[in-house]
C-alpha cells in the first residue's frame, strides 16, 4: 500500500523576518479601530460644545420672572438647611452633645432630634469629669521602697550628705 500523506506534516518552525498575513491583518484592523476611536472623539468633543451652547441659549431665553423663582428656590433650600442645622446644634447644645455628636443627630423637628439625643447619650454615655491621672513630672520622691516585695524593709540611704552625717557622728 502506497504512503498516504495523513497532513501530520511538522509545520515550518524556522524563524520568518516577513511578517504573515495575519500579522498584517491584525495591524490593519488595530489602524481602523484607533481611527475609529479617534473619530468618536471628536464627535463626542462637538456633543459636549453642543450641550454647553444649548444650555446657554436656555438661560438667555429664561425671563426674569424664571431666574427670579430659581434665585427664589436656591434661598429657600439654603434657609431650610440652616434652620435644620441651627435646631439640630441647639437640641444638642441642650442635651449636652458634643459637636461631633451633633452632626449624627437625625430628625426633621425638635421632638425627633430630642428623641434620637437621648438615644445617642444612651449608648455613649458621658465621659467621667475627673481628670485623667497623669504621672508626675522631674524627680520621683525620695521614700520610695524597694521592689523586693516587703514594705517593711528599711530603705538603704543613698544621700551622700546623711551617709557622711551617720558614718562621723558616731
Amino acid at each position: 500500500m502506497p504512503d498516504q500523506d495523513t497532513g501530520d506534516t511538522p509545520t515550518d518552525t524556522t524563524d520568518d523576518p516577513k511578517p504573515t498575513a495575519t500579522d498584517t491583518d491584525a495591524s490593519a484592523e488595530a489602524e481602523k479601530w484607533k481611527a475609529l476611536a479617534r473619530k468618536h472623539e471628536a464627535q463626542a468633543k462637538a456633543n459636549a460644545d453642543a450641550a454647553r451652547k444649548l444650555a446657554e441659549l436656555e438661560d438667555a431665553d429664561k425671563s426674569e420672572a424664571e431666574k427670579a423663582a430659581k434665585r427664589i428656590a436656591d434661598a429657600e433650600s439654603k434657609a431650610l438647611a440652616a434652620e435644620q442645622r441651627a435646631m439640630r446644634l441647639e437640641v444638642a447644645a441642650a442635651k449636652g452633645l458634643t459637636p461631633a455628636q451633633a452632626k449624627r443627630l437625625v430628625g426633621d423637628t425638635a421632638e425627633d432630634l430630642a428623641a434620637d439625643a437621648d438615644e445617642l447619650l444612651a449608648s455613649f454615655p458621658a465621659p467621667s469629669t475627673e481628670p485623667p491621672r497623669t504621672p508626675p513630672a522631674g524627680k520621683p520622691a525620695e521614700d520610695l521602697r524597694p521592689g523586693n516585695g516587703d514594705p517593711d524593709t528599711p530603705v538603704e540611704e543613698t544621700d551622700i550628705k546623711k551617709l557622711g552625717e551617720r558614718m562621723f557622728s558616731s
